[in-house]
C-alpha cells in the first residue's frame, strides 16, 4: 500500500515537472499567456470541484487546463503578440492552436488522456466553434468548463485593444452566452454562486 502511494507520489510529480516545462516554453513565446495558464487552471479545478468532480478525473481536467493552450507554440510569433485585433487570416493561426496541442500531447503516453479536452476547449454549445464544430454533451466536460474559465481570464484581463470588464459586466456576458457558447449547466452554478465566482476570480490579483 505505502508503495503504491510513494509510486503515485513520483508519478504526480513527473506529471507537474512536464507541465511546468512545457508552459514555461509556452510563456517564452507568448507574452499574453504569461499567468494566464496557471489562473485558468486553478479556476478550472475551484469550479470543477464545486461542480461534483474528483479524484482521476479532476486530476485530469486540471493538467488539461494548465496545458490547454499549448499549441500556441506553433503559432507564428508575429500573429501571437500582435497588439491590436487581428484579420482575418491571422486568426485562422490562432484557429489551429487546439488542434496543435493536441499533437503535441498525443505523442506522450503520459499525457494523451487529457488530449482531447486541449483539442476541444473552443467547441461551443451551439456548435458554432472549432476546430470541429462539436456541441452541447459531445464535447467533453472539461472542455467546456476551462472554455468557460478560459474566457472569464481572458475577459477581466487588460489587452492592447481593450481594458479588461469588472466582474458584474464578465458575468453578464457568461450569461448572456448561455446555451449558446457555454454549457448552460456550467453557467446555472455561476449564476447561484456568485460570491464564490468573485473569490476564485480575485486569483488574479493573488
Amino acid at each position: 500500500m505505502i508503495g503504491k502511494i510513494l509510486f503515485r507520489s513520483r508519478e504526480k510529480k513527473i506529471y507537474h515537472d512536464i507541465i511546468e516545462s512545457l508552459v514555461t516554453a509556452l510563456e517564452a513565446k507568448d507574452l499574453y499567456t504569461k499567468g494566464h495558464s496557471e489562473r485558468v487552471a486553478f479556476m478550472t479545478s475551484e469550479l470543477s470541484k464545486k461542480l461534483g468532480i474528483k479524484g482521476y478525473e479532476l486530476e485530469n481536467i486540471h493538467m488539461a487546463a494548465h496545458l490547454h493552450d499549448i499549441g500556441k507554440i506553433g503559432v507564428p510569433d508575429d500573429v501571437l503578440n500582435k497588439k491590436g485585433k487581428l484579420a482575418l487570416h491571422e486568426w485562422e493561426y490562432i484557429k489551429v492552436h487546439p488542434k496543435i496541442g493536441f499533437d503535441i500531447l498525443s505523442k506522450s503516453n503520459r499525457l494523451k488522456h487529457i488530449s482531447r479536452m486541449v483539442l476541444y476547449h473552443h467547441e461551443r454549445w451551439d456548435g458554432k466553434g472549432y476546430p470541429e464544430g462539436l456541441s452541447k454533451m459531445d464535447i467533453p466536460l472539461g472542455a467546456r468548463i476551462i472554455a468557460v474559465c478560459d474566457s472569464i481570464d481572458a475577459m477581466t484581463s487588460t489587452r492592447p485593444y481593450r481594458e479588461a470588464m469588472k466582474f458584474e459586466e464578465c458575468i453578464k456576458e457568461l450569461v448572456l452566452n448561455k446555451g449558446l457558447m457555454f454549457d448552460p449547466w456550467i453557467i446555472d452554478y455561476i449564476e447561484d454562486n456568485l460570491g464564490f465566482m468573485k473569490d476564485i476570480m480575485n486569483f488574479k490579483q493573488a
